[in-house]
């Protein structure tokens, strides 16, 4: 009688060391890079909400002549702190500077923004009205929105 031996089947401990090495390589690098998308795609809601805000900004201007100088009086919610988002915790009109639009980050947001500011400009551009990034305070050039990014000269 013969006996028939079966090869054995299954993966070595020296194969399984190796895929749970490229495994935690690949988290290595992984890990970080979605942590900036994130931070990213945060930050991205300053312009979300500025674009929520620009029809009565640019109404405002066309029928003054001048921008406004707060909320209120641009026919958005007022205070600041009523206009909000996950990630947004106000957008003030005017009041910090006359020209401008102030975005600070809270609630959600990544530590990396939560209390820091985004400084959008108004520009008049014939009868219509721009909103450029011009302060991004202390975020850092990595985490801001694209729009901001291409002002910024870090």
């Amino acid at each position: 009688m013969r006996i028939e031996r079966r090869k054995q089947q299954g993966f070595t401990l020296i194969e399984l060391m190796i895929v749970v090495a490229i495994i935690g390589i690949l988290a290595a690098i992984a890990i970080p890079q979605y942590q900036n998308y994130v931070i990213r795609s945060q930050a991205a809601e300053a312009s979300t909400e500025l674009g929520s805000i620009r029809p009565q900004i640019a109404e405002f201007y066309a029928s003054t002549g001048h921008f406004p100088t707060s909320n209120e009086s641009a026919g958005i919610q007022a205070p600041a702190t009523s206009i909000t988002g996950k990630y947004v915790t106000s957008v003030d009109v005017g009041s910090t500077n006359k020209k401008a639009v102030t975005i600070t980050f809270g609630n959600a947001a990544n530590e990396v923004l939560s209390g820091h500011t985004i400084v959008y400009s108004m520009i008049a551009t014939g009868s219509s009205i721009e909103l450029q990034c011009t302060d991004a305070g202390d975020v850092p050039t990595q985490y801001l929105p694209s729009d901001c990014r291409n002002n910024q000269q870090d």
